[in-house]
């Protein structure tokens, strides 16, 4: 995700000031420091013990419960969300296959070509990329078409199943979205995880931005069946305010992680019988860091502040903090240039950072709060440097008019 955020630390005129490209949300002085003790220790976190890696399982643990996910879950922190989708697909493989009898030799040949994906049209690239990555082709893989608010559809997630399994396909897993990268929508949960359970099917969130949300009052209702998931990723580096790389995958029965990445060794092999599964053994990796163990408001505001200016429209989105907007009067010409234009305007003029994004198959503007030092000053910066830069369009075009923006 990228950013707008004003730079208010370097006492430099505007002119000079340079825009902050931030991905994810700035790390909190506990975090760098944190950072710093862990790589003094420079522990590998994948096998033997140390308390790095209780620190690490007291993590997911902590995780889970901001999740809403029950008791007794397991997991492993990664570098990011992608690879926790990864490893969730991997995993959920592992799972379906096993549960078929199919999970090597002949069978396991058989049965593999004829798996097939699902997710919603709006996911992030890392799940196909995962998919690829587990050996599943682009001709089995089922982009499933969303609602005006960019919501999964659940009765064309239910007809795409139904087509495939009467074409003698294994449908084996499908994808939610809590949070979208472009809007910030949340796929809902339950009416998804019941068509799984119908058929046989492993159902994993990707909550990379958004999976943290239940805890959060204005953003439960979002969050109903979260607790049904088979496994579910986050990203504390993005909604948390921890250093890069964090991301986690949670799963509820930690056994199904062990039984798709657990594999022994004569060179690693636990000192004692009632040790605790190695962490290695629920990702790919093994030798592992130990340094990886919400502006809604704000939002609200900004939205509000789009709504107001008739030069702006809203689009519709989800409940977490990212606006997407469009100018309304583009005079002519390619709008999609045009407000691609007007990002890097605003981007030079070096005050604060916005993207672009495609929505609906069209370029719009999207600022996304998840700087925790963002104040409401910054969002009235927002709003008056795109319009100065839509008014320098409007200059250079020759169509130059009295600014009508405040």
């Amino acid at each position: 995700m990228l950013d707008f955020v004003r730079d208010r630390d370097r006492a430099v005129p505007d002119r000079e000031r340079a825009p902050r490209v931030l991905r994810n949300s700035p790390p909190a002085p506990a975090g760098i420091v944190a950072e710093l003790l862990a790589c003094a220790i420079n522990a590998t976190c994948g096998m033997g013990e140390s308390a790095l890696m209780d620190l690490e399982r007291g993590t997911v643990r902590m995780l889970a419960g901001l999740a809403g996910l029950p008791d007794g879950v397991g997991g492993v922190l990664t570098s990011g969300g992608s690879m926790a989708n990864l490893l969730a697909l991997a995993t959920a493989r592992t799972w379906y296959l096993t549960r078929r009898g199919s999970g090597d030799g002949s069978a396991f040949d058989r049965d593999h070509a004829r798996l097939t994906l699902y997710y919603s049209d709006q996911a992030h690239m890392s799940v196909a990329k995962s998919a690829a990555c587990i050996g599943l082709p682009a001709h089995r893989l089922r982009p499933v078409a969303t609602d005006t608010h960019d919501r999964l559809d659940p009765a064309a997630l239910r007809a795409a199943v139904t087509a495939d399994m009467d074409a003698g396909l294994l449908p084996f897993c499908t994808v939610t979205t809590l949070g979208t990268t472009a809007t910030g929508a949340v796929d809902p949960l339950e009416p998804v995880t019941e068509l799984c359970r119908g058929a046989g099917m492993w159902h994993h969130a990707d909550g990379a931005w958004g999976g943290l949300g239940a805890g959060v009052p204005a953003l439960a209702s979002h969050y109903a069946g979260v607790g049904g998931l088979d496994s579910l990723t986050v990203d504390p580096h993005k909604t948390l305010s921890v250093p890069v790389g964090c991301g986690a995958l949670l799963v509820p029965d930690a056994e199904h992680l062990h039984t798709a990445f657990a594999h022994q060794a004569s060179y690693l092999t636990a000192g004692e019988p009632d040790a605790l599964p190695w962490l290695s053994h629920a990702t790919i990796e093994l030798t592992r860091p130990g340094t990886r163990a919400l502006g809604l408001v704000l939002a609200d505001r900004l939205r509000e502040q789009i709504t107001a200016e008739p030069r702006l429209q809203l689009l519709p989105g989800g409940p977490w903090p990212v606006a997407c907007f469009r100018i309304t009067d583009p005079n002519g010409g390619d709008p999609d240039a045009l407000h691609a234009r007007i990002a890097r305007r605003v981007q030079n003029n070096g005050r604060v950072y916005l993207a672009t994004v495609a929505v609906r198959g069209r370029t719009v503007l999207r600022a996304a709060l998840c700087n925790y030092r963002t104040t409401t000053e910054d969002l009235d910066l927002l709003i008056r440097e795109v319009l100065h830069a839509a008014d320098a369009e409007r200059a250079a075009a020759g169509t130059d008019q009295p600014p009508r923006h405040r």
